[in-house]
């Protein structure tokens, strides 16, 4: 049956030889098949007469004729030969007459009817009687019913195709002229572009022809099939038999190794992995190979990890060096997703790893495979999965790593560093690897690898350790980079590159940021190498949105200001202090780190810009100065009489001609109230350091009185006070006992505050439990609020 259509058109077959009635059976009104004559001389179809007798027999009747309803003797019946000759030569001649006509038939300037006709005939006579197909062949009317597949019709193509597969079922030639030119590429065609009805015919002849293992790899040959065929068994179509033919057409092409890699690379891993568990060496090696070359996505990683991650690993452990290789690869392949690099963990890749890495002698890896074996293991440890790294540590292996960098090319090198910075994120490790560095004075070593510019990658991960080492070997990176080998140079280069922010220029600026800010010597070859100049023109550049890179932009511009601030603590180095006052004047760097401390929701650069402000600020009493002013005139003895001129417009606390610019004065610069702003920040050390900025305006040497007026004017009296109260820390508590005993200097304000008796209590507190210094200091402030006696008038000495 063709969807519901049957090809029978007619009782009898149809045809252009004369049909004889003695052809027909009695019973079925067809021509029979296998002619049987009774004993009474009747003749019927086999199978039909069977039937006749089991009814009889069913019924408890004697076996009878059904036709004169004469009992028989027996049901016995005898096969008429020479009849069944006739018909079948009869039966010959006529779908030979049939085919001929179909030939003509079969033309697309046709009429459609009579093109759907001769399919139709043609279908027939393949299935009533198999060996007529040589015909079919010999008549060439395979070719013709390729020829109507371009037919424009959506119904005569559909036919077509199911012609063509009932001609070509179980018959190898047929086959083999079906997949002559370029036919194969039609059917792959209508996959994609025939309606439903189309497309299952298509991929039910597909199927057929892939039960020939010679036209598997044709099939796979054609562009698009093998997508177009993965794509069907995966999608939701509500035809069950399209996703059942096409999986079943797949897994007949599996045969092939070359369609199995092709399948692999469109997402169909299956066979692939099937053949690497349970393939012949060969296949395994082959398979296993291809998989190292594939580009997967994260899930796929995770499923060939828990598929084939064992057998992977055991082939390298394996001695022979081609499985070795290509396990390698392929397991460097799937270990660079957190997911598959888990399982892998699990399955006890580490300890082959490890060995393979630093194993010396007999069948040991050339050094291109322990590349791949350090790229498996710079993946491992660069994950985030929180695994134990201690074994990575343990037997002098950090040691062994410093040797292997030392002592091989860039390539491998950088595969090294990046495991050595997988295990620098770790806390329990990274002591391990600075212990190893500290004692074979690697340091030196690493450090120039900042310079390579041939290799981007080895350089960024060198960049990148150093970063990670910097907290816990400040000083000896210092020392390091303080050298002539233009170590410095070279990171401040990369931090000035012309390029959307990147990792390698957060991880150099953040390196540089962590070195001793104290360190003059190094702050000296800074502004030898322009470091200060490029390092502001960045920050500027971020803030004013000319520099951008969303993943790495805060990390970056946290490094940049904490550099930048290191410029503030060179003012008291006498060979330092001119270029330093000089640069932070032409950049008006005091006023920019004003603008930085309003940076909500970055801490660190608020800390820090409040910590620079504090420095520059204890600078601006060395720096105000009174104005020049003109020489008196004594022409005459009235003018000498005079009083002296009237200066105006001197800074309130430092009694002189201050800017923000020029003195870095904080009043000038309208800082105090966003530094008293800062004081209700919820993070400790942007307190203490906006803090600290405001006690510089209380300095000995300034007008107290004044400099608390102005923090009052401010409302950063009652902050002050509130961060006293709110004991926070230690340090904090400190600092506020020495702000808020300067503030009580000012008797109305002691007045004041000595009705506060929680102020009072903090106060009392510090007194009784502070370090010695704070305990004088909070005596001083109880003195001043009159909770402790003032006896220095009584005892002058004492005092």
């Amino acid at each position: 049956m063709d969807g519901g259509e049957s090809d029978d058109s007619s009782h009898f077959e149809r045809g252009v030889d004369h049909i004889y009635e003695a052809f027909i059976c009695p019973l079925t009104k067809e021509v029979m098949h296998d002619p049987v004559t009774l004993e009474n001389g009747r003749t019927f179809e086999r199978e039909a007469i069977e039937k006749w007798f089991k009814k009889c027999q069913d019924s408890n009747k004697p076996p009878s004729c059904p036709i004169t309803s004469q009992e028989l003797s027996s049901a016995d019946v005898s096969p008429s030969i020479a009849l069944r000759n006739t018909i079948e030569e009869w039966r010959w001649r006529n779908d030979a007459a049939k085919l001929d006509v179909a030939r003509q038939a079969l033309f697309l300037g046709n009429d459609e009817s009579d093109v759907l006709q001769a399919l139709m005939n043609v279908r027939q006579i393949c299935r009533s009687i198999r060996s007529n197909r040589q015909g079919v062949r010999n008549s060439q009317l395979v070719r013709m019913i390729i020829d109507v597949l371009k037919s424009n019709s959506h119904k005569v193509r559909y036919k077509a195709l199911q012609t063509l597969q009932v001609v070509v079922e179980g018959d190898e030639e047929s086959k083999a002229i079906l997949a002559e030119g370029d036919t194969v590429r039609t059917l792959v065609k209508f996959l994609s572009h025939e309606p439903s009805k189309g497309k299952e015919a298509a991929v039910s002849l597909l199927f057929e022809l892939s039960k020939s293992e010679a036209l598997c790899e044709k099939i796979g040959s054609v562009n698009g099939a093998l997508i177009l065929l993965v794509g069907l068994t995966s999608s939701n179509s509500v035809n069950v038999s399209i996703v059942d033919k096409a999986e079943r057409t797949l897994e007949n092409m599996e045969r092939s190794e070359e369609v199995v890699r092709q399948m692999a690379s469109y997402g169909r891993l299956q066979p692939l992995l099937g053949k690497i568990l349970e393939g012949s060496p060969e296949t395994k090696l082959s398979m296993t190979t291809f998989l190292g070359e594939l580009s997967l996505n994260n899930d796929t990683k995770v499923y060939v990890a828990q598929t084939v991650g064992s057998s992977l690993v055991d082939l390298m452990r394996s001695g022979d060096m081609p499985q070795r290789e290509a396990a390698l690869r392929a397991l460097n392949n799937i270990s660079s997703y957190e997911g598959s690099a888990k399982l892998l963990i699990g399955i006890g890749i580490l300890p082959p790893l490890i060995k393979d890495l630093f194993y010396v002698g007999p069948n040991n890896l050339p050094i291109r495979l322990k590349e791949v074996s350090a790229t498996i293991l710079a993946n491992i440890v660069n994950i985030g999965y929180d695994f134990d790294k201690a074994t990575l540590v343990s037997d002098n292996r950090v040691e062994n790593l410093l040797y292997l960098i030392s002592n091989t090319g860039p390539s491998i090198q950088c595969k090294l560093l990046e495991v050595l910075v997988g295990l620098t994120t770790c806390q329990k490790t990274v002591v391990h690897v600075v212990s190893a560095i500290k004692t074979s004075g690697a340091i030196i070593s690493l450090v120039q690898f900042v310079e390579v510019k041939e290799n981007e990658d080895l350089r960024l991960a060198s960049v990148k350790l150093l970063h990670n080492l910097s907290p816990f070997m400040s000083e000896e990176l210092a020392n390091a980079l303080r050298g002539t080998a233009g170590q410095l140079d070279s990171l401040v280069a990369i931090i000035s590159e012309k390029i959307p922010i990147s990792e390698e220029q957060a991880a150099a600026a953040g390196l540089l940021a962590e070195l001793p800010e104290r360190d003059l010597a190094l702050t000296r070859e800074m502004l030898s190498v322009g470091a200060f100049e490029k390092i502001i023109s960045k920050v500027v550049g971020i803030r004013q949105g000319e520099i951008k890179g969303m993943r790495f932009e805060r990390n970056f511009l946290e490094g940049l200001v904490r550099i930048l601030s290191r410029i503030t603590f060179a003012f008291n180095n006498e060979a330092l202090q001119t270029r330093a006052i000089t640069f932070c004047r032409e950049y008006n760097v005091a006023s920019l780190f004003i603008h930085l401390i309003q940076s909500n929701g970055q801490d660190t650069i608020q800390m820090v810009s409040a910590m620079a402000l504090e420095n520059l600020s204890l600078e601006s009493i060395n720096l105000s100065h009174m104005p020049d002013l003109p020489p008196p005139s004594c022409g005459s003895i009235f003018s000498c009489m005079s009083k002296p001129p009237v200066v105006t417009g001197l800074c309130k606390i430092h009694q002189g001609v201050c800017s923000l610019r020029e003195t870095f004065c904080l009043v000038e610069g309208g800082a105090v109230e966003k530094l008293v702003a800062l004081l209700d920040h919820e993070n400790v050390k942007v307190v203490e350091a906006s803090l600290a900025a405001l006690s510089s305006l209380l300095e000995d040497g300034l007008d107290v009185e004044k400099g608390v007026k102005i923090l009052d004017e401010a409302d950063g009296i009652r902050h002050v006070l509130n961060v006293l109260t709110e004991n926070r820390t230690e340090k904090l508590t400190r600092r506020a006992v020495w702000l808020v005993e300067r503030i009580l200097r000012i008797e109305d304000i002691a007045r004041e505050v000595a009705e506060q008796p929680n102020v009072s209590a903090s106060l009392v507190d510090a007194f009784q439990n502070g370090d010695f210094r704070t305990r004088q200091i909070a005596e001083n402030a109880l003195k001043h609020i009159d909770k402790i006696p003032n006896f220095s008038g009584i005892f002058p000495t004492m005092a």
